[in-house]
């Protein structure tokens, strides 16, 4: 059974898809579709829909919970690894890694393959004898030197 993130992050690919790209959904009605919390989806927003994934989200105060996503579009190759490289913090979770290079794959930045394998340098497995405290610190670090790696390649 899906994650209840994955199946709000899943329906409002498709009503981007559906609209060319871009729509406003309301976070309310989306969330009760989902039947979940506006919260949940803010969640999802938050961490599955970001410039470093490859999307633009506003929102507007006053607008009822009015939120449009747009699909970023006419960006180069170069210019994704950049974004990613700046969306990369001082630390990084194994979910948010897996977001970002799954988000790289699906724009076709990086190959499937590629993603795959530097998913599984920076799995939770991977570093397992790491210490936890700074597990997401090390991550983010091989993150960044893979996207530099493939910036100059």
């Amino acid at each position: 059974m899906a994650r209840l993130v994955d199946v709000i992050e899943e329906m409002i690919k498709q009503m981007v898809e559906d609209n060319n790209g871009s729509c406003t959904i309301n976070r309310s009605q989306l969330a009760e579709k989902a039947n979940c919390v506006p919260s949940q989806v803010t969640y999802v927003l938050t961490t599955r829909f970001s410039s470093g994934n490859g999307y633009i989200v506003e929102s507007r105060r006053g607008g009822g919970g009015q939120i449009t996503i747009t699909r970023a579009q006419h960006v180069t190759s170069d210019d994704y690894l950049h974004r990613m490289l700046e969306s990369v913090g001082n630390d990084m979770t194994q979910q948010q890694a897996k977001n970002l290079l799954g988000s790289a794959v699906s724009c076709g930045v990086i190959s499937p393959k590629t993603g795959a394998l530097i998913m599984s340098a920076v799995s939770d497995r991977a570093l397992s004898k790491i210490d936890p405290d700074i597990r997401s610190v090390v991550r983010a670090d091989i993150l960044r030197n893979a996207i530099l790696a493939l910036m100059i390649s």
